[in-house]
């Protein structure tokens, strides 16, 4: 008997309904962490076509630890042309033959508006702010350098305070910045105030569990129970073929071949039917027919 097409309906449901609930999370969970998003020197200063576009970015963190023999050139854009850039650093070592150029625009041309080397430290350069909203770094690197040479480069899209702001407003320079880059342990804000501890940052950390993002453990929940789901969908389709197949019965099977055993017991070797039991003729002893009886007791 062929089994059915499908398993039961209900819980193939259910596992459906928690898979689609499962990567409706993940993708809103992706969706909110693009917004700050990170970069290695080393590879968007790799040599392919997107190095050339431009990177449209809320917030982006660029790290660089001794990378040698570059020469690069990679442009950032803010999604609205009413924001601006904001440049700082988190770190800064550079070597003394190494230089990142800042440029305020889309091309690494005319004017720069910093050349960062070995002399500049964080708090000498502070914080850059551009004219329009591109910005474009160009990082040239020599042969040598040491584990310690680098930088950690935090790029922050910002709307001016005469501009209507809707989201994160910075204390000290009433910057707007995005929702999505407060309390996401990047000072963003100059001052620091988007990491503070604010109500707004303790309701973001009050969403964890055992030290574990509520999302993740709700994901991963949902996932092994559609695992679960699916490994009953599969015994229960399997005990129903199981059950439906109709296999000859004990009883029965022991009875034709019983029946069997009788009709081969009454037919002889030439064809013609015996009667009783071939094995055992019925009037003959064990092996011993009449005639060989009386021969022996003649003998006697």
């Amino acid at each position: 008997m062929r089994p059915p097409g499908r398993g039961p309906g209900p819980p193939l449901t259910m596992a459906g309904a928690l898979l689609a609930v499962a990567l409706t999370l993940l993708l809103a969970q992706g969706a909110l962490a693009e917004k700050n998003k990170f970069y290695e020197m080393q590879t968007i200063c790799k040599t392919h076509f997107l190095q050339q576009v431009y990177r449209k970015i809320e917030g982006a963190v660029l790290d660089s630890q001794n990378e040698r023999n570059l020469d690069c050139v990679t442009t950032f854009q803010t999604h609205s042309i009413l924001q601006r850039f904001m440049i700082h650093f988190d770190r800064l070592q550079l070597d003394c033959n190494d230089h990142l150029f800042i440029f305020d625009g889309a091309h690494a041309v005319g004017a720069h508006k910093a050349d960062i080397t070995c002399s500049s430290t964080k708090q000498s350069v502070g914080v850059i702010f551009t004219r329009t909203n591109f910005v474009t770094l160009k990082y040239v690197t020599d042969s040598w350098g040491t584990r310690v040479n680098g930088f950690r480069l935090i790029i922050t899209a910002f709307k001016d305070p005469f501009h209507n702001c809707r989201e994160f407003k910075c204390q000290t320079l009433s910057h707007c910045i995005s929702n999505d880059l407060v309390c996401d342990n990047i000072n963003h804000c100059p001052d620091g105030t988007d990491e503070m501890t604010t109500p707004t940052c303790q309701g973001a950390s009050s969403f964890t569990l055992l030290g574990i993002n509520i999302t993740i453990l709700v994901v991963a929940s949902l996932v092994v129970v559609s695992i679960l789901g699916v490994c009953v969908i599969v015994l229960t389709v399997y005990c129903i073929c199981y059950r439906t197949s109709d296999p000859m019965p004990i009883s029965r099977h022991g009875a034709a071949l019983h029946d069997t055993s009788n009709n081969f017991q009454m037919i002889g070797v030439n064809g013609i039917g015996r009667s009783g039991n071939w094995q055992h003729p019925v009037g003959q002893q064990l092996g011993y027919s009449s005639a060989r009886v009386r021969l022996y007791c003649q003998a006697k």
